[in-house]
């Protein structure tokens, strides 16, 4: 009903929840934002079900959930968590974006994507995909929605294979997909899995370069790298916060900068929001739904 308040409840299995997606949903448009903090997985069925019940089933559409945090696969679970708690005809939608990194993974694929297609001519089946902090959040979706998408994804370790091989388990137990655990703790290991690469996600840690121009000068398979880093020193050596497809200096491939990113992110998420609040039926989204969007957005 148009005279419904949008109400979001915004979840974190944290002590914060981020200032910044509270920003978001409210220039999206809800009027009413609450936030819940160290929320634990059983407690999304009963918090979903007093929203639920709270209001008529014609106001669900105007009723959200929104599940942060910093764990990828405890976010996916508070997703399904909160789709189960639902009892039609009273609903409501759900968006799972832990620390705003499946928005940014999902705009990071989209505009390598576009990159590949426009300048290439190629898409992901077949790509040779290498992922550096692969064990973040963004790393996490990143390496699945391409490896969705047909491209030969390797997560790189930077301090221990062990964290990635399971983070690869994971992804095959939940999505089918297969992705390689490489170890890339040394620059030998580094620059073999550069010389292999067409195209590399650096989504480190805010600070910590993880391309250098020594590596790009050996990485001559390079079609694209893309780094999501805004904090000095880049991710990728050489990588213009704006860079879009434009030539990577010290190598042949080229860029797309975490600014270039970072704008097709903010028109993700705050999509994602107004989807919520002008659906007629719930949804549930997550970073497959956050890429769909994105690809719409660079095109």
């Amino acid at each position: 009903m148009s005279d419904a308040t949008p109400i979001l409840h915004m979840l974190s299995p944290q002590k914060h929840m981020s200032p910044f997606d509270v920003n978001m949903a409210a220039d999206a448009g809800y009027k009413v934002i609450v936030p819940y903090i160290n929320v634990a997985l059983e407690e999304v069925t009963p918090l979903v079900q007093d929203a639920i019940f709270s209001r008529p089933p014609d106001y669900g559409s105007h009723t959200g959930f929104f599940i942060g945090g910093k764990d990828a696969i405890l976010a996916l679970d508070m997703l399904e968590a909160a789709r189960k708690a639902q009892v039609p005809p009273f609903h409501l939608s759900v968006l799972a974006d832990p620390a705003g990194s499946f928005t940014t993974a999902a705009a990071m694929v989209a505009c390598v994507e576009r990159v590949l297609k426009f300048k290439f001519g190629r898409g992901w089946k077949g790509t040779k995909v290498a992922v550096f902090g692969a064990t973040g959040v963004v790393g996490f979706a990143s390496s699945i929605i391409s490896a969705l998408e047909g491209a030969e994804v390797q997560l790189v370790a930077h301090r221990g294979v062990d964290r990635v091989i399971k983070s690869a388990a994971v992804s095959k137990e939940r999505f089918g997909v297969d992705l390689q655990a490489v170890a890339g703790e040394t620059e030998e290991q580094k620059r073999e899995i550069l010389a292999n690469a067409e195209v590399v996600f650096a989504a480190a840690a805010a600070g910590v370069q993880v391309i250098s121009k020594e590596h790009k000068e050996i990485a001559n398979n390079l079609l694209v790298v893309a780094d999501v880093n805004a904090v000095p020193p880049a991710g990728v050596e050489g990588m213009d916060l704006f860079m879009n497809g434009e030539p990577l200096p010290g190598c042949n491939a080229l860029g797309v900068g975490p600014l270039a990113i970072g704008d097709i992110k903010y028109k993700t998420e705050a999509g994602l929001f107004k989807q919520m609040i002008g659906a007629k039926e719930p949804l549930m989204l997550d970073f497959r739904h956050a890429f769909e969007l994105a690809r719409q957005l660079v095109a």
